[in-house]
């Protein structure tokens, strides 16, 4: 089974682009960190990790296509991906534009994750309405394809259109799509049409959502997509049941400190969990 790292990057970790590099050196497969433009100060949405106060990281994760740019410059296999970024918050024409920089400088070694994000304050500072953001992230999605793939691309939607138009530098390759959220008919729906797998946060529920996910791609007239549990803790008996289902790749999580408090855990589970 192929592992990935992510953690929840921000000023006051371990600098992303280190930990890249250390986890590359280690034999992890891929590497991931999350995305907030910011935290309103005043909110109504309760944190979703249960706990009654939002965690200081949340403010303070870093831009993850920059850090991304720079873990590219000091690695040279590993994956880099965003674990997830909200397409729905950014604008699409300039999102493209910086993916597809990315893709090239990695040498087409960037994935996508992405996610409808859970803060409604935020999504409106964005000008996002909330029940409109899944249909927007979607529209934003397929928006970028078009300018990755297309030599004159163009788009006409609801949330975003766009004329013919020119953009440079096109992605090294197929950038994947991975999409994260709890498991549903829509979410289902939206990674058959345009999505390369399915990126569960936790990765709990997924033996009774597999028959879902393989119906609404089946119904798309494609193959079933990869599941890729996201921001585990890893004991042996977890991956042995995530193989068990088929899975291929879990992304294990790192609790988001400085080197004295990451490096012996990514130790840990090299030492635990990978295999040659």
């Amino acid at each position: 089974m192929r592992l990935g790292i992510t953690m929840f990057a921000t000023d006051r970790t371990m600098a992303p682009h280190e930990l890249a590099r250390e986890a590359e050196s280690r034999g992890f497969v891929s590497f991931y960190i999350p995305e907030h433009t910011h935290i309103p100060v005043s909110r109504d949405t309760p944190p979703p990790t249960g706990v009654d106060t939002l965690p200081e990281e949340y403010a303070r994760t870093l831009d993850p296509f920059v850090a991304l740019a720079a873990a590219a410059a000091v690695t040279e296999r590993i994956r880099l991906g965003t674990g997830v970024c909200l397409p729905a918050q950014r604008e699409p024409i300039v999102t493209a534009k910086a993916v597809a920089t990315l893709d090239q400088i990695s040498g087409g070694r960037f994935v996508l994750g992405i996610g409808y994000g859970w803060n409604r304050e935020e999504a409106a500072d964005h000008d996002v309405p909330w029940k409109q953001r899944r249909g927007i992230a979607r529209e934003h999605v397929l928006a970028m394809r078009e300018l990755w793939t297309k030599e004159e691309a163009s788009f006409k939607g609801e949330h975003v259109s766009f004329q013919p138009s020119w953009s440079w530098p096109k992605p090294a390759g197929h950038v994947p799509v991975l999409l994260g959220g709890a498991p549903g008919p829509l979410l289902f729906s939206h990674i058959a049409e345009y999505g390369d797998g399915w990126m569960p946060i936790g990765g709990a529920g997924i033996r009774e959502a597999l028959p879902a996910l393989r119906a609404a791609c089946e119904e798309a007239g494609r193959e079933p997509v990869p599941v890729i549990p996201f921001g585990t803790l890893p004991t042996p008996e977890k991956l042995g049941y995530y193989a068990s289902l088929g899975v291929e790749e879990v992304v294990l999580r790192v609790p988001a400190g400085g080197r004295d408090e990451v490096l012996p855990v990514l130790d840990e589970y090299a030492t635990t969990h990978l295999r040659d």
